[in-house]
């Protein structure tokens, strides 16, 4: 516990995978959290995101996690940002500072950036690959990025990986093959937005709308959690 309290996670994307890492982490006594999300909470997140419901819909996710931190773990120091992740937000982050980072975002590039700054600063880093439109939680997996297969984001992330010289990387992934969602344009958010004017990166701006099930962002991301964990104790419990 003295260990998990000295520790520094962040986060990146507290969406179906990102919030429950978030939600895991601070029940397990980590000391200090960076939430780094610009997202707010939507109505169509309360299928399968564990910081949305009915009061919490309009408000920013990191705000939203940071106050259910504080009510599992006082003590915990919470950094909160609203950012997007991306290359030209980059220089808001000192990676040396934490013990671990997560990658739960769905842009390429924000993920591969964040890649190669964990590797850059010597820290342990952790990759979400596709979670969206799969239903078998019990397919996922911990590899390496290269030992990967069937997932097209996996796939994607393997050639990019290649080109930067990335020699390693531990993902959460799964054989699945992604099932695309149908969409009846009668309920459909494209027809039927409830976000505020004004709202950035809309769901209903994308090319699909991805499903879900409440099981599967949960399962990786106490996956994920859990690898955190247990990496962290690792080296702790070699040293004791």
């Amino acid at each position: 516990m003295e260990r998990m309290a000295s520790c520094r996670v962040a986060v990146f994307g507290i969406g179906g995978v990102g919030g429950y890492v978030v939600e895991a982490l601070a029940r397990s006594g980590i000391g200090a959290l960076d939430l780094i999300d610009d997202d707010k909470v939507c109505l169509t997140n309360i299928n399968r995101q564990i910081l949305a419901t009915r009061k919490t819909v309009g408000k920013y996710k990191v705000d939203v996690a940071e106050e259910r931190i504080k009510e599992i773990n006082p003590d915990c120091e919470v950094r909160t940002y609203k950012t997007f992740y991306l290359p030209e937000t980059q220089d808001q982050f000192d990676f040396s500072e934490y013990d671990y980072v997560v990658d739960a975002i769905d842009t390429v590039t924000g993920k591969l950036t964040i890649i190669e700054n964990a590797k850059k600063a010597g820290v342990q880093v952790i990759s979400s690959m596709g979670a969206g439109n799969k239903v078998n939680a019990a397919a996922f997996e911990v590899a390496d990025i290269y030992e990967t297969s069937i997932c097209p984001l996996a796939k994607v992330m393997r050639r990019e990986c290649r080109k930067r010289g990335i020699d390693s990387l531990k993902v959460v992934y799964s054989k699945e093959t992604p099932v695309r969602p149908l969409e009846d344009m009668s309920i459909s958010c494209r027809k039927h937005c409830i976000c505020p004017p004004g709202t950035v990166r809309k769901c209903t701006e994308r090319r699909d709308i991805p499903g879900s099930t409440a099981f599967v962002p949960s399962v990786v991301g106490l996956i994920i959690a859990g690898e955190i964990i247990n990496d962290l104790c690792k080296g702790y419990r070699e040293l004791v």
